[in-house]
């Protein structure tokens, strides 16, 4: 063998070798970053959270005006699914552009529907129902990010995933899920203090989105159940429910609006109106994680809203 030809084996050798080095640290379609991808801001900061500075989160719906319930995914936000080591969504049919794009792909996923139906099959508090309105979470309620025990859940089985693909900090992504977790306590400690202080007071929604923060607390939604779905599924309410939900709030038959910003309607703008008329407490909710704030700090600050509107 000569000289050149021996060089040239092992520069073949060396180029071999680098691509399997690269081959073997792939976690997401060869790349040696391990990414998360997370439907909407909410579970990409429980997300980012748990997996630190050293994994890429990203979150496919960032914007408030955006409706996951339709969605579209661009070819771009399907390829960075499509590339995703691990996929966290909300499921229930929130987000179904998910369910779509990880179809027959065989990908890691958490999805925080089915853990809340795991622990309300537990026996938790999730499943019991306010006095009237609302529905039982085993029935549709999709809004499982209202339920800072869910959000815990999917937490940890964040870190179990991200543990499974990255063994080598298992231990770090279990902590700050711990970490997590334990900030969660104080979320529960306001409408725990509501609803031992406060129970079972009336309250209105423009949509069953802070249903399970209502659970929690032990509040009494009124509203009727075809304006909410009317709301939630943008079609006009019934004139008989738009009615009842007038009398509510000029009777003064409850105590708060919970009033969801992101799916305004002149109906629903004129309700706010109403409930300003008359001195009842307005508490404004989202569906995505206002710019600037943690998952923590978000729903303390709604908790807090619903504890002084119901104080």
């Amino acid at each position: 063998m000569t000289a050149r030809t021996a060089r040239g084996f092992a520069c073949f050798a060396a180029g071999l070798a680098a691509v399997a080095t690269l081959t073997a640290c792939g976690g997401n379609n060869g790349s040696d970053e391990l990414t998360v991808v997370a439907s909407t801001n909410v579970w990409g900061d429980i997300a980012k959270t748990v997996a630190g500075s050293g994994v890429k989160v990203e979150s496919i719906i960032n914007d408030p005006t955006v409706d996951p319930h339709s969605f579209e995914l661009s070819p771009v936000d399907a390829a960075k699914i499509s590339d995703a080591g691990l996929v966290v969504y909300n499921g229930g049919g929130y987000d179904e552009f998910i369910d779509k794009a990880i179809a027959g792909k065989n990908k890691k996923t958490v999805n925080a529907v089915e853990l809340a139906d795991e622990h309300s099959h537990g026996g938790a508090t999730i499943t019991a129902a306010p006095a009237t309105g609302g529905h039982d979470h085993a029935h549709g309620n999709e809004h499982v990010w209202y339920d800072a025990h869910v959000a815990g859940e999917v937490a940890e089985h964040i870190a179990e995933q991200l543990g499974e693909i990255d063994p080598a900090h298992k231990d770090d992504y279990s902590r700050r899920a711990a970490d997590f977790t334990a900030q969660l306590a104080g979320i529960e400690a306001v409408t725990a203090t509501i609803a031992a202080e406060h129970p079972n007071q009336p309250v209105l929604q423009t949509e069953p989105l802070a249903y399970y923060m209502l659970v929690a607390a032990k509040a009494d939604d009124r509203t009727p159940h075809g304006f909410q779905e009317a709301v939630e599924q943008e079609t006009d309410p019934a004139p008989a429910d738009v009615a009842a939900v007038r009398d509510l709030l000029n009777g003064k038959q409850v105590r708060a609006l919970v009033y969801n910003i992101q799916t305004e309607s002149k109906i629903t703008e004129d309700l706010r109106k109403t409930a300003e008329a008359n001195g009842i407490p307005v508490v404004n909710v989202t569906e995505t994680l206002p710019e600037g704030q943690t998952y923590v700090q978000w729903m303390t600050a709604n908790a807090t809203a619903l504890a002084k509107a119901l104080g």
